[in-house]
């Protein structure tokens, strides 16, 4: 894939890190029978997926996936799962995004989620960038990039996946 933006992530390096990321899910969970890793729609949800398949590759934890949709330009009560509150209440839960710009879809995300009592609670990114609004952290992350806020970070998951900047 030819691009002018410069590629911060290549294929094999975000493969390597969703792999490292799933390892420390894993640590972190190791007592767990089930755990939810919950994507926000779209990259997210794909990231938790590909998260998914290494958990189930390395242990024998069960990994329930879930869905958040939020409309992220107003995410003020427009947050949905793909799954009831009732399949991840008391379970340690992976709330995952491929970016972490200001923090406001990870915030919203969290909120939804504590109107639930959970055994535990983390956050996943792929690329954490140092420009928050919110105070929200990645629990896990493949890597922090402090950029300026002019810039964008897109990662493009299919065949060849790249995180590029603009």
């Amino acid at each position: 894939m030819k691009t002018d933006n410069n590629i911060i992530l290549t294929h094999e390096q975000i493969q390597h890190k969703i792999k490292r990321i799933a390892y420390q899910i894993y640590e972190t969970n190791v007592d767990e029978k089930e755990i939810i890793i919950a994507g926000i729609a779209e990259n997210g949800y794909t990231f938790a997926k590909r998260l998914k398949v290494i958990l189930e590759d390395i242990s024998d934890i069960k990994v329930t996936l879930c869905e958040v949709t939020m409309n992220k330009k107003s995410p003020h009560n427009t947050v949905k799962t793909s799954i009831e509150a009732t399949e991840y209440q008391n379970k340690p839960v992976i709330l995952a995004d491929d970016v972490l710009n200001s923090g406001t879809a990870l915030i919203y995300g969290v909120k939804h989620f504590l109107d639930v009592p959970l055994s535990r609670f983390k956050t996943a990114v792929l690329v954490n960038r140092n420009h928050k609004k919110y105070p929200i952290k990645a629990d896990f992350k493949g890597i922090s990039l402090s950029t300026s806020l002019h810039e964008h970070i897109i990662v493009k998951f299919g065949d060849e996946d790249l995180a590029i900047l603009k």
